[in-house]
């Protein structure tokens, strides 16, 4: 059978290999319709040969990528490029955050013919079908697609309402079983043995200027109930044996009340579970809500705290009533609770003056340290700002006027320099110098040592000793500079960032 389809994954690091959730999705919409091929780039050795090899059977006409930007670009770019090269009459498809982002280089690139523009569940199934039976005029009917027309001019179709997500076709487990085995995917983690990687809802009802959600779902928001939650866990709690979760939607705690019906149906199945939440939408829930939770497996909530001043915050355009002293509350609040805060703060704003720019960093290096004298095992994230401003907000202005933008042909995202950028960890924002960056990763170093990360569980005993005595004089004093000490005993014990790696033992 011809005008097969291939969806592929990009590998996305080296170690953690989570179930690809994003390309399960795309499969559900046409599973029993439409005959597909599963490619894991983070299982396979060799995707381009598995790839070509598929093509080269000639049942093969769409190669369809789901596209992360960072380190899955350094496969999606070259293998789409190639396979239109090698057959000039297939049609590549692409998905993904980066695609939706990005999208003018992207699909100006003469090997990216479409791009599904958020959820694909319907737009992916109807632009088949409109290709499949010659019905191209019908293509700009269908929403969430990115194409050029005939005169090259770029169309963007309007967005489609999120759907009910109950609604929406199991996603097809088995038949990823039959190409990659499900248990590939459970690791071992900070969480548990086996843990299970899940999306719960899509979209986030805040509009904060520095995310790259927000272009997407522009404050939509929509979940699977806590029910149909629970029936999927459970699946694999009986025939994979997973003892951990990790949740990673966008906001998995924004409805108060299915968190709390989903925490009462789990309570007693031994699972422990993460996900991504905001600070005052959570800090609304009850002692008796956290305690449940807890009680329930929540073992920790990564939060996006970004920084402790609130005139950045507004800067930021962080929405809803996140402040300073709402971090350290919240902060305080989960200590006796033991739900473990993962706070993530973004250094490196842009500001007037270089000065003030500096300041900022300083000032929110003793705000995290403030933090940490409030709940010990508060577990910090640091992040480099890295531009994925809206457009028409304040930020973006910002930016603009400050001399950053981004790469303006598609292969040049492959340089290095961009990877490490989207990981936030190498800047390319004219306004950070290099003792800014050295201040903010200095200090990194000095926390990573003084206060080990809990999600490294190598770390511990003799080594968190050491750690902790050898960057006591330089936490306690403020001297950064030049933690070569640390570093060293990073490097040796191989410690692993959560921000980069993941919770990931292997």
């Amino acid at each position: 059978m011809k005008n097969k389809l291939i969806l592929f994954n990009p590998r996305s690091a080296q170690a953690k290999h989570r179930i690809p959730n994003s390309i399960l999705q795309v499969g559900a919409s046409i599973y029993g319709t439409h005959d597909f091929a599963f490619v894991d780039g983070n299982l396979e050795e060799d995707p381009w040969s598995k790839i070509l090899a598929l093509f080269q059977t000639g049942e093969y006409t769409y190669f369809c990528s789901t596209v992360m930007p960072g380190p899955q670009l350094k496969q999606a770019i070259p293998f789409t490029k190639n396979i239109k090269e090698e057959f000039p009459d297939c049609i590549t498809i692409w998905g993904g955050y980066f695609a939706s982002n990005q999208y003018q280089v992207c699909i100006e690139a003469p090997f990216v013919d479409y791009i599904v523009n958020g959820p694909g569940d319907h737009a992916f199934p109807a632009l088949l079908s409109a290709l499949e039976d010659g019905r191209l005029s019908d293509i700009k009917t269908i929403k969430n697609l990115i194409y050029q027309d005939n005169t090259g001019s770029i169309v963007q179709t309007p967005k489609e309402a999120l759907l009910d997500q109950n609604s929406l076709p199991q996603l097809p487990y088995t038949y990823l079983n039959q190409f990659y085995k499900l248990d590939n995917y459970l690791s071992k983690t900070f969480l548990g043995a086996k843990t299970f990687s899940y999306h719960s809802s899509l979209g986030c009802p805040f509009t904060c200027s520095f995310c790259a959600v927000v272009p997407i779902f522009e404050g939509r928001w929509k979940a699977k109930s806590a029910e149909t939650v629970y029936n999927d866990v459970r699946y694999f709690k009986d025939n994979y044996q997973i003892d951990a979760i990790e949740f990673h939607d966008n906001n998995f705690f924004t409805s108060r009340k299915r968190v709390v019906e989903f925490s009462k149906l789990i309570e007693n199945d031994n699972i422990t579970w993460w996900g991504e939440g905001r600070i005052d939408t959570i800090n609304k829930y009850s002692d008796e809500d956290l305690h449940l939770m807890k009680k329930a497996g929540c073992k920790m909530i990564f939060l996006g705290a970004e920084t402790g001043n609130d005139d950045i915050l507004k800067q930021m355009n962080k929405g809803g009533t996140q402040t300073g002293q709402g971090i350290k509350d919240f902060a305080k609040r989960l200590y006796p609770i033991g739900i473990i805060p993962e706070f993530s703060f973004v250094l490196g704003m842009p500001a007037e003056t270089p000065e003030k720019v500096m300041a900022q960093i300083k000032w929110d290096i003793n705000f995290i340290k403030e933090i940490k004298e409030i709940n010990p095992d508060a577990e910090i994230i640091i992040y480099l700002y890295s531009p994925v401003a809206t457009e028409g907000s304040e930020l973006y202005e910002q930016i603009q006027n400050a001399g950053f933008s981004f790469p303006k042909k598609l292969e040049d995202w492959l340089d290095p320099a961009w990877e490490n950028f989207d990981l936030r960890k190498n800047p390319l924002t004219p306004w950070l110098t290099p003792a800014m960056v050295d201040k903010i990763k200095n200090f990194e170093t000095v926390l990573n040592g003084y206060y080990p990360t809990a999600s490294d569980f190598r770390i511990k005993g003799f080594k968190k000793n050491l750690l902790r005595t050898i960057s006591k004089a330089r936490y306690k004093t403020g001297f950064y500079k030049y933690p070569y000490e640390i570093k060293v005993l990073h490097k040796i014990w191989k410690y692993r960032q959560p921000e980069v790696q993941g919770f990931y033992s292997e």
